[in-house]
């Protein structure tokens, strides 16, 4: 990718992406939506603590919408890769310090550090069915 327009040009040389936006590729992530199950100890509860955090914009989970795509602890650092559901997202700043600063609040996690990342690319089926349940209940049609 140009360091200096943002723009990959094997992509799409005329495409136009967010200048204030730091694209990160993430790591391949196979079993999406990542919902923790499975975890235990220091892990569960930070997926806990993710989901009681609500978008912004609509009252359901973030690990519901889909938006995290991993956590890993390793002797009290917690790292969450999470992305949103479009780069020019107008609550991402408070998002992304929402998610640190309740992670770094869980019992047993010294430090939070949150990975933005946009691949792979969010798109509605990283959905979960609760989700997808909430979603209708709150109006939209999925």
């Amino acid at each position: 990718m140009s360091s200096e327009s943002g723009v990959d040009p094997e992509l799409d040389p005329d495409a136009k992406y967010c200048a204030y936006t730091d694209y990160e590729s993430g790591e391949s992530v196979e079993e999406l939506p990542a919902t923790g199950v499975g975890s235990t100890g220091i892990e569960r509860a930070v997926w806990d603590t993710l989901y009681d955090i609500d978008d912004p914009e609509m009252p359901i989970s973030i690990v519901d919408l889909g938006l995290i795509y991993g956590v890993a602890i390793d002797d009290g650092h917690a790292r969450v890769d999470m992305t949103l559901t479009y780069t020019g997202c107008p609550a991402r700043d408070m998002l992304q310090e929402t998610v640190r600063k309740r992670v770094a609040a869980v019992e047993g996690v010294d430090d939070a550090e949150l990975r933005l990342v946009w691949s792979p690319e969010w798109t509605v089926e990283m959905v979960t069915e609760q989700g997808k349940d909430d979603l209708r209940e709150f109006g939209l049609s999925i």
